[in-house]
């Protein structure tokens, strides 16, 4: 175990070099003169310069490429142009806004999806199966901002039973921060009220982030189970007399698990990339929406910021559950 751990290591350090590289890559082909941007339209060639050698924008690619990993491993990531402050302090403030957003979005699609996909297993065919069938592909089909535009449209404009957007009113303080995480804080401070009012703004956000991996999960853990299922050990538990909740429950769903853990790991990650369209969609002030602000005025180190704290999460659930696979399933670490 510990030879497979160090492997998947060592794989994840890689790909995290060449994230760093395609990131700072992008970026700087790019189209856009950031350097003129933050001096504003009126400036002159002068002051476009100064702000370009201030930033370090006249240095050639390369060495720009060495003094940005050196920032990274030291901690300066650099300043954003458009808002003057440093991208890790900026990071810091958005990314809890953003992780609460995605855990309550998959504990959500979690919760639904797995009891979801026994049923339709237990019941396969019937106009129950078909149903659930239907959420699944529609989960997949759906694009993620279309389905957050119409539940904002529908339940927030012509119902009024949900707030547009935000992750509070205007005028409500949040509280005074413990863990960053608003509901998190909300219920140790003993704000029962912001809390309430914050649950009400993460519904319909939550909804379209979570509907996609609500799909995959009632599909794999669907398919794994109507596999379980027609297996020898289910047959002859069965024949013994042993009741249906216990054979389903006890029995097949706990080897269905495995792969949907799979499924759940990999969605975890795929969501932290999806926030960048929910929360354009309904203004929630996390990583997403900081990212795609700095994307329009051409802000090149938010951008790569919030890229590699994206992809970085988006790596460390994959490590977590590789480990958690290997423990549980040891034909996995012999394959590796």
């Amino acid at each position: 175990m510990l030879w497979f751990t160090v492997k998947r290591s060592l794989m994840m350090a890689l790909m995290l070099c060449g994230l760093l590289a395609i990131t700072f890559s992008i970026s700087h082909i790019a189209p856009g003169d950031p350097a003129a941007l933050a001096a504003g339209p009126d400036a002159t060639q002068e002051m476009i310069e100064r702000i370009r050698s201030e930033y370090g924008l006249d240095k050639p690619l390369v060495q720009q490429f060495f003094l940005y990993l050196k920032g990274i491993v030291s901690g300066d990531w650099g300043r954003s142009i458009n808002t003057t402050r440093p991208v890790w302090d900026d990071l810091v403030n958005y990314f809890p806004a953003t992780f609460e957003l995605v855990v309550f979005s998959i504990a959500v699609a979690i919760i639904l999806g797995v009891p979801l996909g026994v049923v339709a297993a237990v019941f396969q065919n019937t106009p129950l199966d078909h149903a659930i069938r239907v959420i699944s592909v529609s989960g997949v089909a759906l694009p993620m901002f279309w389905l957050g535009l119409m539940v904002q449209l529908y339940f927030a404009l012509q119902l009024g039973w949900f707030p547009l957007g935000g992750q509070i009113e205007m005028m409500t303080d949040p509280p005074q921060p413990i863990t960053h995480l608003l509901l998190t804080d909300a219920l140790l401070r003993g704000e029962f009220s912001t809390f309430v009012e914050g649950l009400h703004h993460i519904v319909l956000p939550a909804v379209a982030l979570c509907f996609p991996a609500l799909a995959s999960i009632i599909r794999v853990n669907r398919a794994e189970m109507l596999e379980c299922l027609n297996q020898d050990y289910i047959v002859n538990a069965r024949a013994q007399g042993l009741s249906t909740f216990r054979v389903v429950g006890l029995y097949a769903l706990k080897n269905a698990m495995l792969p949907t853990m799979a499924m759940i790991g990999l969605r975890f990650g795929w969501m932290l990339g999806g926030t960048v369209l929910v929360e354009s969609v309904f203004d929630w002030p996390g990583i997403g929406l900081y990212a795609v602000e700095s994307a329009v005025n051409s802000d090149f180190e938010p951008i790569m910021g919030a890229t590699i704290v994206l992809g970085f999460f988006f790596m460390m659930t994959n490590f977590l559950i590789d480990i958690v696979y290997g423990t549980l399933d040891p034909r996995v670490r012999g394959q590796v």
